[in-house]
């Protein structure tokens, strides 16, 4: 694939005959050109040219222009070789077998920003599993991390926003680890509080009562496993999904084990949770502490993140908005209700001190001057 640096033009001089005069280079821009060989155009652009119009975004000052398996990029010199870098980095993630999706574009994007020595078809492309024709891979910088860090913890705690893929990952890692024979069983379990609404009593049997809390899941079970294997593992106690409840005076030894949703859990929950772990055990805790559902807002999540800090062999894996990967406007949302929660709290504390000076004041003003006794 040859691949010309982009060189700056002066006084609209250009090598490229085959450019319209809307793509020509002016004065202190740059240029560089692509001729792509031995993939199909369609996977590096996707469909309806989708990852082509996620990298226009990404790079505003670059003018991209595709003919046939030619692509060429005019603009800003820096832009230009961050969008030459990206593409080279993109078509290797494509020869790799990777299917690129938009929020991979961007995450790549992300990460040739943060490190020039990184490289995203090397972090990117290491698949933890494939089910059902479907690799199942870290996309971001950050997921990369937290599934690094499953592999050397014996505890994990995956604290993120919603779309950040902490249960999906995690899970992966369970099926992988089981797979491996790493692990003999695989426990799956969260708390079951109701998101803000009061359903009452559901009718049923206990199991019936419980399986809506528990269904994400078996959804992502029957994602990564044959669906037809997934009930003779169930059956046979190998994989083990339960609420959080059921959890006290048990020691898991052998066995793989994710709390999902643990914003919920109190912090007699959490130690009662995490004092389960028995030999040849690990523990992958994920929750989102700004999503808290219970009445009185003390999170164990929360709580833990102070407690267990400093201690070795578990890790904190922080993942943020720019490790989403649903829908584009998810991270969006992420930010916008951060900095209105950010806002919220300086507010708070604002009003707080106001108050504490104010109390201060009148304290003072309640207490009797000191008086001189008259001389007689």
């Amino acid at each position: 694939m040859p691949i010309s640096e982009p060189t700056p033009q002066r006084n609209g001089q250009h090598d490229s005959t085959s450019q319209s005069s809307a793509n020509r280079p002016t004065e202190g821009q740059a240029e560089a050109r692509f001729e792509v060989d031995g993939v199909a155009m369609v996977r590096l652009l996707g469909p309806q040219d989708r990852l082509l119009t996620t990298l226009e975004h990404q790079y505003p000052l670059v003018n991209v222009h595709v003919r046939s398996n030619e692509i060429s990029l005019v603009g800003d010199p820096a832009q230009v070789d961050a969008a030459r870098r990206l593409i080279e980095e993109l078509l290797q993630m494509v020869r790799n077998g990777h299917e690129l999706s938009p929020a991979e574009v961007t995450s790549s994007a992300k990460m040739l920003d943060t490190d020039l020595n990184l490289s995203p078809s090397d972090v990117l492309s290491q698949a933890i599993l494939t089910a059902r024709g479907k690799s199942i891979r870290p996309k971001t910088l950050g997921q990369k991390q937290y599934v690094d860090a499953i592999d050397h913890n014996t505890i994990v705690f995956g604290i993120g926003p919603a779309g950040t893929g902490k249960t999906y990952l995690a899970m992966a890692k369970a099926v992988q680890a089981l797979q491996r024979k790493e692990v003999n069983r695989i426990i799956l379990t969260r708390p079951a509080v109701e998101a803000g609404e009061r359903l009452g009593y559901l009718p049923g049997t206990l199991t019936d009562k419980i399986d809506p809390y528990l269904r994400p899941l078996y959804d992502a079970l029957n994602e990564m496993m044959d669906p037809e294997i997934v009930p003779k593992l169930l059956a046979a106690g190998t994989i083990e999904v339960a609420p959080l409840a059921y959890m006290r005076g048990r020691t898991l030894n052998d066995s793989f084990i994710v709390l999902d949703e643990a914003q919920n859990t109190t912090p007699e929950q959490m130690k009662m949770f995490l004092t389960r772990l028995g030999f040849g055990s690990r523990m992958v805790v994920t929750g989102d502490i700004t999503q808290v559902d219970l009445p009185t807002a003390a999170s164990g999540l929360r709580l833990v993140t102070r407690v267990l800090k400093d201690i070795d062999d578990i890790y904190f894996a922080r993942l943020t908005s720019d490790d989403v990967v649903r829908h584009t406007l998810v991270g969006r949302i992420v930010d916008a209700y951060t900095e209105y929660d950010a806002q919220k709290q300086a507010l708070h504390y604002e009003r707080e001190q106001a108050a504490e000076f104010a109390n201060r004041a009148e304290r003072r003003s309640a207490i009797p001057r000191d008086r001189t006794p008259k001389r007689r």
